[in-house]
């Protein structure tokens, strides 16, 4: 759900909403020293990370919840807001959460600063936590982490080296040394002209659970640009996951992703659009996909007040399904 204006100063716009599970991570920084660029380097740009290959159609889908969900939002002071999530639903997230988000001093660009650390916790201990600093103009770091029944449940670490037309990443995931298992996970994207991207992915786990104790996946990446249309592909051993996104106009946005997973032998295709209302303070998100499901959330500020209210909804045809949500946001 969106946040609102609220009194309280604003954090900067690198910080994510009041987090609920792993919370997305800030867009990434393009601050590569211009110095060290040649005019043809200037001309193709920094390609971003992989995480974000699909990111623009992703964010044209709804994000839907159900239950009721009352969430209340306030900023101490510039550099730390905390949140308070109340869920009432059937599923096993229902109940309360505290959240809190702390920015640093370290000014990358004007909206941008860091470390950024944030979190949350539910009356049983139950932890999640995540850090995100920029340590050099090129070099990031995040670190993930969620407790579960006073065990460490997951664990990631990811750095990002940023270069004047390329992006290198490496994520190491649950690393046990006792167990002797883990995840290790390598990222390259190349920008090879101004519209077109190429990469690939490396992902290598080990471990007792894993057949024949060890196993490597490699897939291939694809992005273009043209204009307000965006292209982005990924292919590996596992399947092929392609996706169109569009800007259609100031108000509509849509979207179009296919994934098909080879192990299983299926593919879902789904069909996304967003409308904004800027003079009704209304965000509408909806999608409709081959499995005969049918979602949207509508988010609507409710001016002058400080509130945003959200409404989901999705429906499944063929296993007749209905999931309904009503939220409200107070704060920001």
């Amino acid at each position: 759900m969106g946040n609102v204006s609220a009194s309280a100063k604003p954090l900067p716009s690198n910080v994510p909403a009041a987090p609920s599970g792993l919370p997305e991570l800030p867009k990434d920084l393009d601050t590569t020293s211009d110095t060290n660029k040649s005019h043809h380097d200037e001309d193709r740009g920094n390609p971003g990370t992989m995480e974000e290959l699909h990111k623009k159609c992703k964010d044209v889908m709804p994000t839907n919840f159900e239950g009721a969900k009352l969430m209340i939002q306030k900023g101490i002071s510039y550099h730390f807001q905390v949140s308070h999530t109340l869920n009432l639903c059937t599923s096993n997230m229902s109940g309360y959460r505290f959240g809190a988000i702390y920015v640093g001093s370290k000014q990358i660009s004007p909206s941008e600063l860091f470390p950024v650390i944030l979190g949350d916790i539910d009356p049983a201990g139950n932890v999640n936590a995540n850090i995100i600093h920029q340590v050099t103009p090129n070099l990031r770091c995040k670190f993930a982490s969620q407790i579960q029944d006073s065990k460490v449940a997951a664990a990631q670490l990811t750095t990002d080296y940023k270069g004047a037309d390329y992006t290198a990443s490496l994520t190491i995931g649950n690393p046990n040394i006792i167990n002797e298992s883990g995840v290790f996970v390598g990222h390259y994207l190349q920008s090879v002209t101004k519209q077109l991207a190429l990469g690939g992915e490396l992902a290598y786990q080990y471990g007792p659970a894993v057949p024949g104790g060890q196993m490597a996946v490699m897939s291939a990446a694809a992005r273009y640009v043209n204009g307000l249309a965006t292209w982005s592909a990924t292919a590996g051993l596992s399947g092929l996951h392609l996706c169109y996104y569009r800007k259609a106009s100031d108000q509509l946005q849509f979207g179009v992703e296919v994934e098909t997973n080879f192990r299983v032998q299926e593919a879902v295709g789904t069909i996304g659009y967003q409308v904004d209302l800027p003079k009704a303070d209304i965000v509408f998100r909806g999608m409709v996909d081959t499995n005969w499901t049918v979602a949207a959330v509508m988010e609507k500020k409710l001016q002058p007040l400080p509130f945003t209210f959200a409404l989901s909804g999705m429906l499944n045809h063929t296993k007749n399904q209905f999931k309904l949500g009503v939220g409200l946001v107070i704060g920001g």
